[in-house]
């Protein structure tokens, strides 16, 4: 029987690192995600499965009209495509509790190969009998390959927005053990 993990969103955070001008490094985050690694038998990390939503319309950067721009149909549209998802496809034991997780991203409804570079922590009990462990993950992507291609060209050369996008994960991941129990 597998065990299922469920991300903790008031513990965790899913966030975005872009270059501004050229010059500076624009961060964000999306404030309404969940998802879930399902753990198989024997506790073999590199056959878990790992499922995670975000909802676009959550962007969050610190300034509003930016965030408006951003839920615009310039970036993620998140009028009709209110979700981007991920789901791991491959998982490669790097040694350390680290792992490469290669997995699909949906984004404005495209479809494309995302790989994400995951450290796993040791398994911990919290106070109220759950199993946890934390996650942390770094990748990046083209945000053109998804139809994100609104940008402005500058007067001295170069562009507003970079193409490419890092992304940071940081996961409180639990286990209830009286689900368990139940099951």
């Amino acid at each position: 029987m597998s065990e299922t993990f469920s991300i903790d969103p008031s513990h965790s955070s899913i966030g975005f690192a872009v270059k501004h001008m050229m010059i500076t490094t624009v961060r964000g985050q999306f404030r309404e995600f969940g998802g879930t690694v399902e753990l198989p038998d024997g506790g073999d990390t590199t056959k878990a499965q790992a499922e995670f939503t975000i909802k676009t319309a959550s962007i969050d950067t610190g300034v509003g009209p930016r965030d408006e721009h951003l839920r615009s149909g310039d970036f993620f549209d998140a009028a009709k495509h209110p979700e981007l998802r991920y789901r791991s496809s491959h998982i490669e034991s790097l040694g350390g509790g680290r792992y490469r997780a290669d997995g699909e991203l949906t984004m404005r409804g495209e479809t494309r190969p995302v790989s994400l570079e995951v450290e796993v922590g040791e398994r911990v009990r919290d106070p109220w009998g759950n199993e946890r462990v934390g996650l942390s993950a770094r990748g990046k992507l083209n945000r053109k390959e998804w139809g994100l291609n609104w940008n402005q060209g500058l007067e001295t050369g170069g562009v507003l927005v970079s193409d490419e996008v890092k992304l940071e994960v940081e996961a409180a991941l639990v286990h209830s053990l009286a689900e368990q129990a139940a099951a």
